[in-house]
């Protein structure tokens, strides 16, 4: 039997869970495997970059996917168990699951609709006024290429918020530290940790050198909440800052800012930099926290200069 595409990966996925109680990844895999009867050369099969076993990224990318849609959740690093909402999808008998079916939840079309947005840049517009999009043949190679880094981008930051989510207050603080230093702040690792979180409000809450002399600094503090984060905790915030005689500070959140706060923290005579969940996950991902390179690829062009002459 041929290797199943994510798709055809999910329902049995959604069984194993079901059957078997919160698995990892790669027993779910294995399990899968089993399900398809497939041969130990097509379990061991590789991606063409020869790092990855096909069928384990074809089952990570139907968790990834069904996790969108709130049908499994993430119980601690690479470790899946089924929610209610899984359990409703097993009991209506459905024959199958795809794309498709999961665009009726609406955590799932949001997931979608981050995507398409990622990639709209890098995929062709259609015919002015025709309100529909140009089939993929019409794609080039790279643009193809580029439309795919995107998706695999904004997948894989949708991945990092979870995982911060789900960590602890004090990995929270781990997490901010390091993301400053590789930003350029807060001088040394130590150093920055000296003087990061050592206030404690249930969050961070402290003050880290703007530069490696410590020519000015920067108050700190991060929230790593579900709920929206209102103008009231910014107007705290800057108040804090004026206690402390500081001019500049940097308030992240793993939630979102409501409009109110981010107009207020545009009025006040303080630098307030707002960092919501969004704009952590990028900024992680740019900065190489919380993910590894797994392959690269040079895209190359002809160059023309070279054959000028001949």
């Amino acid at each position: 039997m041929t290797i199943p595409n994510y798709e055809q990966a999910m329902l049995p996925v959604l069984k194993v869970l079901a059957e078997h109680g919160a698995r990892p990844r790669r027993d779910i895999t294995d399990a899968v495997a089993g399900i398809f009867n497939l041969t130990d050369e097509e379990r061991q099969r590789l991606l063409p970059s020869g790092q990855f076993p096909v069928i384990l990224s074809r089952v990570g990318w139907a968790l990834s996917y069904m996790k969108q849609a709130r049908l499994v959740e993430p119980v601690k690093r690479g470790v899946y168990k089924l929610t209610d909402r899984g359990r409703e999808v097993l009991a209506s008998n459905v024959s199958s699951i795809d794309a498709d079916y999961l665009e009726r939840y609406p955590e799932f079309r949001e997931f979608q609709n981050r995507t398409r947005e990622s990639t709209s840049e890098a995929t062709p517009s259609s015919a002015a006024g025709s309100g529909s999009e140009p089939p993929a043949i019409i794609q080039s190679p790279e643009e193809a290429l580029e439309a795919a880094y995107s998706q695999l981008r904004s997948t894989l930051q949708a991945e990092l918020l979870d995982s911060v989510k789900a960590g602890t207050p004090g990995f929270f603080e781990e997490l901010v530290i390091d993301l400053l230093v590789k930003m350029g702040y807060g001088g040394s690792r130590p150093e920055a940790a000296r003087s990061v979180g050592k206030t404690g409000d249930g969050g961070i809450d402290g003050v880290i050198d703007e530069d490696r002399l410590g020519l000015d600094v920067i108050y700190v503090q991060a929230k790593r909440w579900e709920s929206t984060v209102g103008r009231p905790e910014i107007q705290k915030f800057a108040g804090a800052l004026q206690g402390q005689r500081a001019k500049k500070g940097i308030f992240i959140t793993t939630s979102t800012f409501s409009r109110e706060a981010e107009q207020y923290a545009q009025r006040i005579d303080n630098r307030i930099v707002l960092i919501d969940g969004g704009r952590l996950a990028t900024l992680m991902f740019e900065y190489d926290i919380g993910v590894n390179p797994r392959s690269s690829y040079v895209v190359k062009h002809l160059d023309n200069d070279y054959f000028e002459d001949t």
